[in-house]
């Protein structure tokens, strides 16, 4: 994969999203949203200690103890702040840590995702679009914004019909943000340290329809 055009930066956070190639769907059963979501916690690791795929194979005990240990020693690549996966694509908000940091994430969670998704649909071939898109965040204002352009996602694109439905839908951090999860796997103090819980969830309701108006926030998301 060629190198970004612009580097990414230490410290910076970025909205990184992409999606199927041709808008075709990346996750169709439930088993493979949750490989996504296990291979993204993995991956975040500096130095996992083997590949996604050998790990996989151990014992569960043994694999719950290691994920246990990585997870407390938090030598990440990238603070996750929030994300959501879709049908089609999926979004990140995440925070650089260390030097390519964010690309290195991003390649390993699409290969080892893409490997996964072409065995069970017996395919061959890239599903996502090239490089993965990036925005960095500049003010307060637009990482809040875009942390509920985020956690809105299954609502505004009908995949959840009710505000309910958004509270438990299990491939976003969105149920952890309001309580009804304790994950712990991401930095959500980023953005709550600003709001008390309640608060935040009324911060995304009142503004269910404030995506489907994308020209209010394009320049915030470049989609």
């Amino acid at each position: 994969m060629p190198g970004r055009e612009i580097p990414l930066v230490n410290n910076e956070i970025y909205h990184i999203f992409n999606r199927g190639i041709a808008s075709q769907p990346i996750f169709i059963y439930r088993r493979e949203y949750q490989r996504a979501l296990e291979i993204m916690f993995y991956y975040q690791n500096i130095n996992p200690p083997m590949k996604y795929s050998k790990f996989i194979k151990m014992p569960v005990a043994e694999r719950a103890k290691l994920f246990d240990k990585l997870r407390l020693q938090q030598e990440w690549l990238v603070d996750i702040i929030c994300y959501c996966l879709m049908p089609n694509h999926f979004h990140f908000l995440l925070r650089q840590r260390e030097d390519g940091g964010i690309s290195k994430f991003m390649s390993n969670f699409t290969n080892s995702y893409t490997r996964y998704f072409n065995t069970k649909q017996e395919r061959s071939g890239p599903i996502v679009q090239g490089k993965f898109k990036s925005v960095r965040i500049e003010t307060e204002e637009q990482l809040l914004h875009v942390s509920r352009y985020i956690h809105l996602n299954p609502y505004t694109g009908y995949i959840v019909k009710t505000f309910q439905e958004l509270e438990e839908y299990p491939y976003s951090s969105f149920p952890e943000y309001i309580g009804k999860s304790q994950a712990n796997l991401y930095r959500k103090d980023i953005i709550l340290s600003q709001f008390k819980r309640q608060s935040y969830k009324q911060f995304v309701f009142d503004n269910a329809n404030y995506q489907r108006e994308l020209s209010k926030i394009k320049h915030l998301i470049l989609e």
